[in-house]
């Protein structure tokens, strides 16, 4: 069974649909043959970018919607036919051979049938004719798309269609080492990290030799300037606290749940950075005894994650528009709690890694309506991005697949 290409995506996958995991816990949670990880990761991040497109292609072929189950293996083996180029007698075969090897001989003749008269221009050709076609094409779910659209026009097409350039790596020392300088890759304008076209974990890594984490992450701690005192205030995994300490003094992060502080804990020993202190605190939530004691405060605030699903394609699957409101309410929350441990004269951040003005600029400007202790600090990157009202929006499209929004206030 494991020599079956459609098994492992079909096994992570059904996690994801089936039990609302999120696909990296998926992947982590599920035995891999090792021998084919690179294949299946492939195949399940593929399977969940084009999601929307699958869905609309088997029912343009099934009227009758089938069963989960036979939805995932249709989806992995339109993925490999379409996007891997496999050709189709063999996936067909590897399916109707899944199928009875999961029970399910019953409808091995339909999925047999459906792959051998599949054709995607005639997908394609229906899809023109459809109201959302272009959503769908895309794969982005509609209600996000309109707000697309509506923010930024004619360029919503290659922000939603952007991918990630690849893996960032951040190494401290701000040289690239000479055995990974090799590696395929290209240089961002921050010091000491690239993004490579693949990069493999090795003993590096655990030494702290380097680490992944994301250009638009770097963007907001370039941002953020050197300090005696900084809060970051939404911290696990830990990745924004660590280069923060590299140019603050102390940095003391907060973190709502007890296995993410962990993380964090584990993040700063591993890059051997002791001036963090991290504690498990919710930082929607006022706490006296911090009142006005950070020169710096951070809040890379819960939002819904769409600055990222060239990395996390199943925030597409799993965000709905209904969340929104309930992601407001912590990200006023938030703000209006840690605005209040900023000293006098000190700086606090607003930041997110969301592409809309529902969650960046309108979040500051209703802030700033109501506390006029604060007031706009104007702020540049030298990564590409626009420039909103009040902060940065960065954009997939031109920050190597990364979306995200800084601002920067002062406290007078």
């Amino acid at each position: 069974m494991l020599s079956n290409p459609l098994y492992d995506p079909y096994q992570i996958l059904t996690k994801v649909y089936s039990d609302g995991a999120h696909l990296k816990q998926a992947i982590a949670d599920t035995y891999i043959e090792e021998l084919n990880r690179a294949r299946t990761v492939k195949i399940v991040y593929g399977v969940l970018e084009k999601d929307l497109w699958l869905d609309y292609a088997i029912r343009f072929y099934a009227p009758k919607s089938p069963k989960l189950a036979v939805r995932i293996l249709l989806k992995i083996s339109l993925y490999m036919l379409l996007y891997m180029e496999k050709q189709k007698y063999m996936v067909t075969n590897c399916a109707v051979d899944l199928c009875k090897k999961l029970g399910k001989g019953g409808v091995a003749g339909f999925v047999n049938a459906f792959l051998r008269r599949f054709n995607k221009s005639a997908v394609d050709s229906a899809l023109e004719k459809e109201k959302d076609g272009e959503s769908i094409s895309l794969s982005y779910p509609i209600y996000a798309y309109k707000w697309l659209k509506k923010e930024y026009g004619e360029r919503a097409k290659a922000i939603a269609a952007a991918c990630s350039s690849g893996v960032s790596v951040r190494f401290p020392s701000g040289k690239l080492p000479e055995k990974y300088a090799k590696k395929p890759h290209i240089e961002t304008p921050f010091s000491g990290n690239y993004i490579f076209e693949r990069f493999v974990r090795d003993e590096g890594y655990d030494e702290g030799e380097y680490t992944f984490q994301s250009v638009g992450s770097i963007a907001i701690c370039d941002v953020v300037e050197p300090c005696e005192s900084l809060l970051d205030a939404c911290a696990a995994p830990g990745g924004k606290s660590v280069l923060l300490s590299e140019k603050c003094k102390s940095v003391t992060s907060f973190e709502l749940h007890e296995h993410r502080v962990a993380l964090i804990e584990s993040y700063k020993t591993r890059m051997g950075r002791e001036n963090i202190t991290a504690l498990q605190k919710d930082s929607s939530v006022f706490d006296p005894a911090y009142e006005e004691s950070f020169d710096g405060v951070l809040c890379d605030v819960p939002c819904s994650g769409y600055g990222t699903v060239s990395e996390n394609p199943d925030i597409k699957l799993f965000r709905k528009e209904e969340d929104f409101s309930s992601l407001r309410k912590a990200q006023v929350a938030i703000l209006d709690a840690c605005s209040r441990y900023v000293k006098q004269g000190g700086a606090l951040y607003y930041s997110t890694c969301s592409l809309f003005e529902r969650e960046n600029d309108a979040i500051i400007s209703a802030f700033l309506k109501t506390h006029e202790d604060f007031t706009l600090v104007k702020i540049d990157s030298k990564l590409p991005h626009d420039k909103k009202e009040y902060g940065l929006q960065f954009l997939p499209d031109q920050a190597h697949g990364a979306g995200f929004y800084i601002c920067k206030l002062k406290r007078v």
